[in-house]
């Protein structure tokens, strides 16, 4: 075999392993969808399961499909990606990109995003309740010895799975695609089984039929339209997982296995409401024969704990990115990978999350009742995307106004449509992952606001770099051996730290002042991280630039110029100083009193910046500084 030959094979390879991984990661929520779906549409709008209805219904749900997920977001969005990465973050990062130099815009914008990343969080609660009720409510259909019995052992699953979380994704990982493609092709092979008995709900390719369902029905076919939506709940996973695994991988997961399966699964589920149109009651399960029912059940259990870990890891990952953006306090990380960056264990939101979810669980008991608060979340965030995207095609992309405006109202009606229809369901339950997104953005807003009061307030009391070291010349301090580093975010101007120690007339033989910079990208190449000046009186200044996905390691970093020969580096002979202010309210608060007091809290429990930026504690020297904000 030639070298070409061996490299083709050795990448068909690669190819073939990352679209598994990605069948087993990014597709597990919305592979679950068929579970309830269906039952919500027919079960709770009182829908007549006859021919009309349900060949509307399945045209709608095929056509859903194909807008939303196909072309929206694997044909279209997922060329939108920031070096690689997508999700919510990085297209408000290419948004703003595209509009600098406009101050309001960039704000706009922001607002946009930051509160499409909040509304994440409300996903992240409602996915797992819903999606292990949907599982363990096979129960009922079996026996109704266990009608009592449905919600402790669905809170049991959820207590296993948060308490899995310490352990890593790693291990367990490495059998969600093989799970997730197994329950792929069962829902394929289940709803062949029906199809072939009424091979007429083939007609709901046609759109006509969908069409007709909403002239037919209109007020009804609308509400209708909130329950369809559930069939699309998890396509922006395709765009936020695509940094692991890439747009191709994901693309041929999704047309090759996913969207055959699940829609054969829905026209068969369809085809047995025209057979048997008591099967409303959960048309899933009853599609198995009765032998198989057990075994389903456990496979749809073990596939919605795969939705499920898919979205509290995507939760881990999006605090870290807020924080590494400034949106959030530091919070202690956990690496539960020495390989994959990716994979971090975050203990405070991992139990927020768990009290959450077993709440949501024992409020409304059942996956029926919980449909209602499913979907209003996931939709605007889907209309955010939209809006954020309109922005990078204009502006970053050059696309014509005309050209821009057809993109923009195309998806911008269906994405309408899907968030009016589920705006009705506020009252019933929608209001739950609303306010939740709402609480979160509010705490991310006031966070960025209170530092960036606090840097205002800093800044007016620094002295000038250069001024300070001229000053040095006239009366010089006493000099100790070693290298005296200090945190700084203003490289321009002097820590207040800095004044305390020329107070006691002892200063370091070398002094650093280091500055860490976030990007609005995931990660930054090694050959840009660092930046070393060299100043006079044995001042250093270093810039460390890092993405919004990588973890700060300052040790690592002065290693690193330590090693390029620009700055000579000894752990064991470098002393930290650290500042903990302490926060007292100014006589004109810049913000809301009750949001000053917000963020006084927040700042009071933020993790340690030696534990953040993984300074070894016995290098740290921390001194206490009042400041008002």
């Amino acid at each position: 075999m030639s070298s070409t030959e061996s490299g083709m094979s050795a990448s068909r390879k690669r190819l073939a392993a990352l679209t598994l991984a990605a069948t087993g990661v990014v597709y597990g929520d919305i592979g679950t969808s068929p579970l309830y779906t269906m039952k919500e549409i027919f079960g709770g709008h009182g829908i007549p399961p006859n021919m009309p209805n349900v060949l509307g219904i399945l045209s709608l749900v095929f056509w859903a499909l194909m807008l939303v997920v196909s072309l929206k977001y694997v044909l279209f969005i997922m060329r939108a990606d920031n070096r690689g990465e997508g999700g919510i973050m990085a297209l408000t990062a290419l948004a703003n990109r595209a509009v600098q130099g406009s101050p309001r815009k960039m704000w706009l914008l922001t607002i946009l995003g930051l509160f499409g990343a909040a509304l994440f969080y409300g996903d992240g609660v409602i996915t797992p309740a819903m999606s292990v009720l949907s599982a363990v409510e096979g129960l009922h259909i079996a026996t109704p010895a266990f009608d009592g019995f449905v919600v402790p052992i669905a809170i049991g699953v959820l207590l296993s799975l948060f308490w899995m979380q310490s352990r890593g994704t790693g291990q367990v990982g490495t059998l969600f695609g093989p799970v997730m493609v197994f329950w792929f092709l069962t829902l394929g092979a289940l709803g062949v089984l029906q199809v072939v008995e009424q091979p007429r709900v083939l007609l709901a390719l046609n759109p006509w039929y969908g069409l007709s369902f909403f002239a037919e029905h209109r007020i009804l076919g609308f509400l209708a339209l909130g329950s369809v939506v559930l069939a699309v709940t998890g396509g922006e996973a395709l765009y936020a997982d695509m940094g692991h695994f890439g747009r191709r991988p994901i693309k041929l997961a999704w047309f090759g296995l996913v969207l055959p399966c699940i829609y054969l699964n829905y026209l068969g589920q369809g085809a047995l409401l025209l057979s048997d149109p008591a099967a409303v009651r959960n048309p899933f399960y009853l599609l198995a024969p009765g032998w198989l029912l057990y075994p389903l059940i456990g496979l749809a259990t073990a596939a919605t704990i795969i939705a499920s870990q898919a979205v509290i890891s995507g939760a881990f990952s999006l605090t870290r990115q807020a924080t590494q953006l400034g949106y959030c306090p530091r919070i202690a990380f956990i690496h539960t990978s020495s390989h994959e960056i990716g994979q971090v264990y975050v203990p405070g939101v991992n139990w927020a999350l768990l009290v959450a979810v077993v709440a949501v669980v024992l409020g409304f008991r059942s996956s029926s009742n919980l449909a209602s608060a499913y979907g209003i979340a996931v939709t605007l965030t889907m209309l955010i995307d939209t809006l954020l995207a309109f922005v990078v095609v204009r502006h970053l992309w050059r696309w014509s106004l005309s050209k821009g405006f057809v993109f923009l109202v195309g998806f911008l009606v269906v994405d309408l449509a899907f968030v009016i229809a589920c705006a009705v369901k506020i009252l019933d339950g929608g209001w739950f992952p609303l306010g939740l997104g709402a609480a979160i953005f509010t705490l991310m807003a006031t966070w960025r606001r209170g530092r960036d009061l606090l840097g205002e307030r800093t800044r007016v009391e620094t002295m000038p770099l250069d001024l300070f070291i001229q000053s040095l010349f006239h009366s010089p301090p006493h000099r100790v051996a070693g290298t005296g580093v200090f945190m700084t975010s203003n490289p321009e101007g002097v820590p207040r730290l800095l004044h305390n120690l020329l107070h006691n007339k002892v200063l370091h033989e070398r002094i650093v002042l280091l500055t860490v910079v976030t990007e609005d990208v995931p990660t930054v190449p090694e050959i840009d991280r660092v930046e070393c000046e060299s100043l006079d009186y044995g001042f250093h200044r270093i810039l460390v630039r890092y993405g919004f996905k990588e973890a700060p390691d300052i040790p690592a970093a002065l290693q690193q110029l330590s090693s390029e020969g620009k700055f000579s580096f000894a752990l064991m002979e470098t002393t930290f100083f650290l500042g903990r202010e302490r926060l007292v309210p100014h006589r004109k608060p810049g913000m809301a009193m009750w949001r000053e007091r917000l963020f006084f809290f927040m700042f009071r429990n933020a993790s340690s910046a030696a534990d953040f930026f993984h300074i070894p504690p016995n290098r740290v020297v921390e001194f206490g500084t009042q400041v008002e904000i």
